[in-house]
């Protein structure tokens, strides 16, 4: 029976993303515990944590190693050349290093790139439409998780100029420096937050709901999880229907497939969640144009 290393950081907190990936699978006809073995490995401790997995998957001869997340990805591709990778990533995987190129990837690494960087304007226009008094925007952003943190400075410092907006970028790279952020944005009188794609944002995504409740601050997350956990609006693709995608490449590189042979692929469809609960609990109406053009809308 085939074993498939799957590695993240705290897979507790994405069960419906492991679901999800387990449909994949599943679709190119492999059912854990019937006829492939999924070996979990959950990185709790940071990115040496991650390194010590990737590198125990590859001892075990996995036959496939599905990374979640672009530290996750960077582990498994430099813990083996041979072994094939299947990562998901919100970093762009040719500046990463991860391939050689989308249609032809080369090596033993393919998977799926969430345009999250990409998306960067596009939330800030968004939340400047929900917010149009707001001026002066916090950013979060995980300096650990370079491949996410650096084009996400830069680029809503250049949508803020178009915009006419003031920004700062805050630092954090754990649940306590999440906290200090939140301490740091009241300080600066930030009047809004736009919190940067990363794993680590994703994993703590109920403390960053819960603080800026408390902060009374509007925020814009990444991802639906937020807005579903109480975040006031979420911008970005459909996080479980590309975990299914990528199950599903798993199991075709199960068939026997070749990695340079998949190319990496970008998700088509995009979701604008308005929580309209937290919207009126922060004493913000939100535009009936910009409510009717929401895929969805949280009551």
């Amino acid at each position: 029976m085939p074993v498939v290393g799957f590695l993240g950081p705290a897979l507790d907190t994405r069960q419906h993303w492991i679901a999800a990936f387990r449909r994949g699978l599943s679709a190119e006809g492999f059912v854990e515990g019937q006829n492939v073995t999924i070996d979990y490995r959950s990185a709790d401790g940071g990115l040496k944590d991650l390194r010590d997995h990737a590198a125990d998957l590859v001892r075990r001869q996995v036959a496939v190693i599905f990374a979640s997340g672009p530290p996750a990805a960077l582990a498994a591709k430099r813990s083996t050349q041979t072994v094939p990778v299947v990562f998901v990533s919100g970093g762009d995987p040719v500046q990463m290093g991860l391939v050689s190129s989308f249609h032809r990837p080369g090596g033993n690494v393919t998977g799926f790139y969430f345009l999250l960087t990409e998306l960067t304007a596009k939330r800030l226009a968004l939340l400047q439409e929900l917010l149009p008094a707001a001026k002066r925007i916090a950013v979060l952003v995980n300096p650990t998780n370079a491949a996410t943190a650096d084009p996400t400075a830069r680029d809503v410092a250049a949508a803020s100029r178009v915009l006419s907006l003031d920004n700062q970028v805050f630092k954090a790279s754990t649940s306590g420096e999440i906290a200090a952020a939140f301490v740091a944005f009241s300080s600066w009188r930030a009047e809004a937050l736009f919190v940067g794609p990363d794993p680590l944002f994703n994993t703590d995504r109920e403390q960053l709901v819960t603080l800026a409740a408390r902060y009374a601050l509007p925020a814009s997350y990444f991802q639906r999880d937020h807005s579903e956990a109480g975040g006031l609006m979420s911008y970005g693709p459909d996080f479980a229907e590309t975990n299914n995608q990528a199950g599903a490449y798993v199991g075709r590189l199960l068939k026997g497939a070749r990695p340079e042979d998949l190319p990496v692929q970008q998700p088509t469809k995009l979701e604008l969640v308005i929580n309209l609960k937290t919207a009126k609990a922060l004493g913000i109406t939100v535009p009936p144009i910009l409510l009717a053009r929401a895929d969805e809308v949280i009551e």
